[in-house]
């Protein structure tokens, strides 16, 4: 059949438009999740979406390399970085990279900025409250003056147009308060940069860089509850942005019974303690981490001015009575705590206690994968009673923990807070703290009676090992210790009347 002139041109340009009109598919992202100790001195975890896991490999290996790259630069605990190098130095220019002498900058700049609030020589107020708590005797007046006077001087001198600086005192200096987060946002640019790469969560220390195509929940911690399985403060939904955290519940000092935060004011040498956390975000990674720690030091009215200097920063800020204090924005990134608990009524035979569990994960060289660790509660009859929490990175490994999946494999398809980012105060490398509140899987309180604790690691081609510890759940309170292992160091126990009652 011959077709006429105007036919054959209509049926050409249709096809011409199928063939533009039909969708070119994009390959089918999954999300990877690997979990690292020792990492900057405390934990990370990366989630990647990819197209495979191959290409997550290829951008967690490049977020990786980035972090040992500058923090052969930046730290001050390693004696053969740039920074200790330049640390060596006195009264002579020194031509340093440009990443030393960014933050550099930035120090000067946040420490004009804050008012002094922040400060790469307040360890040297640090030192002074270490050895009070070495001998259990505060500080002298005398000891604070000497100390904040040190602290005022200028400690370096930046040239721009040749690159160099000048280290000027003798003062202890360490590019702490928003050193992390620097090094946390080019570790994630690598990673995007990578490949077949489409969203990059860096998350170290509970400070963390959220690009790419990814709306990511994260939950805020509870500073008067820091079990790793508390419910959160709050809960956040954020895409491309920064978040940061910082408090004076888990790292200070103890003295004559008194805690005494590491965040001190420089200005002062007095530990902050009006503020129990600060959490931040911010589109740029080292505004989130400087105005974090500034809110500590800083009192709301004049963290509140700060934050107004960077455009599009969002704040909640806890102090030490328990008062919430947010910016006008922060609303606008919560989302409904799916995971919160409906408050079980007590039955007469409730007890008041609840069982904190300190455990230690072994440290390894340089960054190594964290074990999955699942811990969980039966009873007498080796019934599951509480999945208490479970930390894994792979879906394609979890039934290797396998006395809690035997038990926990339905939950798990379930539990979506499996998948939650966390933000908090920065925790030491392997060492975590998870409760057990004296409920069941329905939120239902236990009766009195004889329990089993039950601790499962079992690392990606590496080890097995299970730790059962029997338990009275009554009302007398204990501590028990449980031998470690190779791959659990240490794990201590103990039983207690609830603090909030």
């Amino acid at each position: 059949m011959k077709l006429s002139p105007l036919f054959t041109c209509l049926l050409f340009s249709l096809m011409i438009s199928n063939t533009y009109a039909t969708p070119v598919h994009k390959k089918q992202m999954h999300l990877y999740v690997s979990q690292y100790e020792n990492v900057l001195g405390t934990s990370m975890e990366l989630k990647i979406s990819a197209a495979s896991q191959r290409s997550a490999n290829v951008a967690a290996q490049a977020a990786i390399h980035e972090i040992g790259r500058l923090s052969k630069i930046l730290s001050a605990y390693d004696k053969e970085s740039e920074f200790s190098h330049w640390l060596l130095t006195s009264k002579q220019a020194v031509h340093v990279s440009p990443e030393l002498f960014e933050v550099l900058n930035l120090f000067d700049q946040w420490r004009t900025k804050s008012g002094g609030a922040l400060n790469a020589s307040a360890d040297v107020i640090n030192k002074v409250w270490k050895q009070a708590a070495l001998k259990q005797s505060l500080p002298t007046q005398q000891e604070l003056s000497n100390a904040v006077v040190e602290t005022q001087k200028e400690h370096w001198k930046l040239n721009p147009s040749d690159q160099t600086a000048i280290h000027e005192t003798s003062a202890m200096l360490v590019l702490n308060s928003f050193a992390k987060s620097y090094i946390i946002k080019h570790a994630a640019n690598l990673a995007m940069a990578s490949g077949k790469t489409d969203a990059v969560v860096v998350n170290i220390g509970g400070d963390m860089v959220v690009s790419g195509n990814m709306d990511e929940t994260i939950n805020v911690s509870d500073p008067k509850a820091d079990a790793e399985n508390e419910l959160p403060l709050d809960q956040l939904q954020v895409s491309n942005k920064a978040i940061a955290t910082s408090g004076n519940y888990r790292r200070g000092e103890m003295i004559n019974g008194h805690w005494y935060s590491h965040i001190v004011d420089p200005r002062t040498g007095i530990p902050a303690d009006n503020i129990l956390s600060a959490t931040v975000v911010a589109d740029n990674a080292t505004d989130a981490g400087a105005l974090a720690t500034a809110f500590n030091v800083l009192k709301p009215s004049e963290s509140a001015q700060l934050a107004s200097t960077v455009p599009g920063a969002e704040y909640l800020i806890i102090t030490k009575e328990g008062e919430r204090i947010e910016s006008k924005g922060w609303a606008s990134m919560e989302t409904s705590l799916a995971n919160k608990e409906t408050a079980a009524i007590k039955p007469s035979w409730a007890n008041d206690f609840e069982l904190i569990i300190n455990l230690e994960i072994n440290a390894q060289q340089g960054f190594a994968k964290r074990p999955y660790v699942a811990v969980w509660i039966e009873d007498e009859n080796h019934a599951a009673v509480r999945s208490v929490s479970v930390w894994h990175q792979s879906d394609r490994y979890i039934n290797e923990l396998k006395s809690w999946y035997l038990k926990y494999r339905t939950l798990y398809t379930t539990d979506k807070n499996f998948n939650s980012s966390v933000t908090s105060a920065t925790r030491s490398a392997g060492k975590y703290t998870v409760k057990w509140d004296g409920k069941d899987d329905k939120g239902e309180y236990v009766k009195p009676g004889k329990y089993t604790l039950k601790i499962e690691a079992s690392r990606e081609h590496g080890t097995y090992q299970l730790m059962r510890q029997d338990i009275e759940w009554n009302d007398a309170p204990q501590q028990i210790t449980i031998p470690g292992n190779v791959e659990i160091a240490a794990v201590t126990l103990d039983y207690r009347k609830k603090a909030s009652n």
